[in-house]
């Protein structure tokens, strides 16, 4: 579904990310996982188009070069892309920051389906209610909802677990799931949260110093390999 070879980046003069390579079969969830400032919200960043590369390829869907599409054609191409922090519009309600989502349909549907509600209830019930009065892990359920109106083929996570309670999280990734298993979606997510990615991720990769240093099936992460580049 998307495939990442030998991508370099750049801060000004500080080389971020080094002949990075990522494969993200479809129909499966794929976890980035490092240290802080390793490189892994810059990847994501550069997928979806909000950082430039200075060489490297980033493929979706065969043979669709990403690296050659404007920012604004990633949703249109059915990626969807909650960012770390949510950046919901906290003055909205939640019936108008899901529809803000709406606007980067490539088809002009104007209707927020029905599938999100069945996903996260609680934004139908708190539809008339604004952002910034919801609980943290109402925030990401509605910023995980936006990202799910242009019904997605592949959908990009960045810490969704990140500071909200425990229940919720794990009702992220049973939504994860569900959503790979009922309609075919594949998700790359970014998470720290060991047990997180060990109950709901398919594969792994672990980035070190911008290099994708491990990485295979989530059976495949070992103590060794975690005690080497992840704890701290």
């Amino acid at each position: 579904m998307l495939n990442v070879e030998e991508l370099n980046q750049y801060y000004g003069q500080s080389h971020t990310l080094w002949d990075l390579d990522l494969e993200v079969p479809a129909g499966q969830c794929t976890c980035v996982m490092g240290r802080n400032g390793v490189g892994k919200t810059t990847l994501m960043k550069a997928i979806m188009g909000e950082v430039a590369i200075s060489s490297g390829s980033i493929r979706y869907d065969g043979e669709i070069d990403l690296t050659r599409k404007p920012i604004e054609e990633r949703p249109r191409l059915g990626i969807g892309y909650v960012p770390q922090g949510r950046q919901i519009f906290p003055l909205l309600t939640v019936e108008e920051n899901l529809r803000t989502g709406l606007a980067a349909r490539g088809d002009g549907v104007k209707r927020i389906p029905e599938r999100v509600h069945e996903l996260f209830p609680v934004l139908e019930e708190m539809k008339h209610r604004r952002g910034g009065d919801l609980s943290g892990g109402q925030q990401q359920q509605l910023a995980i909802g936006r990202a799910l109106v242009i019904e997605p083929r592949l959908l990009i996570l960045d810490e969704p677990g990140e500071g909200i309670q425990p229940n919720i999280v794990t009702q992220i990734g049973e939504v994860i799931r569900r959503l790979i298993r009922e309609d075919g979606l594949t998700v790359l997510l970014v998470e720290q949260k060991l047990p997180f990615a060990r109950k709901f991720a398919d594969r792994f990769a672990i980035i070190d110093r911008g290099r994708r240093v491990a990485g295979g099936g989530i059976d495949a992460l070992s103590d060794a390999l975690i005690k080497e580049h992840l704890t701290v």
